[in-house]
């Protein structure tokens, strides 16, 4: 039966994602509202797709404020990625530069608002992503941030990234962390399995505080979570 979802799953889900894909430059013409609304008619199509199909359901824990917050997040799966981007009401979403850099959709991708990030944490990238950042929260959206840089496995816990302090110090936005166990039901090889992703926000992180104690409140919320998948 997983293995006849997971089938199901990507014979729906992967190819109308392609048609939207090839869309969104026509949407991007639009502007960024019109980007973000058809992200996240997207988002909204695969949350459909996870629970129908796949059997996984979301529960979410925690408050969050109504003003622009830092949500820096656990990255264990595509899948909070798009959840989000869904709950947060179309984020600035930190991404790497290689995504910005492919041809036609990393114009749709500036088009949205996404903050750029450049790995080799240069001044100048540093500069370039503090600028699109306040550009976000002028525009009222939060701003949301893998801080430990890429996809880990459940249980694992590497340090955070220097973008976060960067973005912490800089922008002096209350923090939300983010919790999530998505890698328990959605590994980074193998079948998705039926079950429940937890979505906690951790407790909000006033802005000021010295970049040490910033930094270990995120990296505790965000790992609050983290257990070791069934064998």
């Amino acid at each position: 039966m997983i293995l006849l979802r997971n089938i199901v799953f990507v014979a729906i889900f992967y190819p109308i994602s392609a048609m939207m894909a090839l869309l969104s430059p026509l949407v991007a013409v639009g502007g960024r509202h019109a980007v973000v609304h058809w992200a996240t008619g997207w988002t909204t199509f695969h949350r459909l797709c996870t629970r129908w199909i796949l059997g996984i359901r979301v529960k979410v824990e925690g408050t969050r404020p109504t003003t622009p917050a830092l949500y820096p997040a656990k990255h264990q799966a595509m899948f909070e990625t798009m959840e989000l981007q869904r709950l947060l009401n179309g984020p600035a979403m930190v991404l790497k530069r290689e995504l910005a850099n492919i041809p036609v959709w990393g114009w749709t991708v500036r088009k949205y608002g996404a903050i750029v990030v450049d790995r080799s944490a240069s001044a100048k990238a540093m500069r370039g992503m503090m600028r699109d950042a306040k550009v976000a929260v002028d525009q009222g959206r939060a701003i949301m941030i893998f801080p430990e840089g890429t996809r880990v496995k459940p249980g694992e816990t590497p340090p955070l990234k220097p973008g976060f302090a960067g973005l912490y110090r800089m922008l002096g936005l209350p923090v939300v962390p983010v919790a999530t166990d998505s890698g328990i039901v959605w590994p980074r090889k193998g079948l998705k399995r039926p079950g429940v992703v937890t979505l906690r926000f951790g407790e909000v992180i006033p802005p000021g505080l010295p970049r040490e104690e910033a930094e270990a409140r995120v990296h505790a919320a965000m790992n609050a979570l983290e257990k070791f998948p069934p064998l």
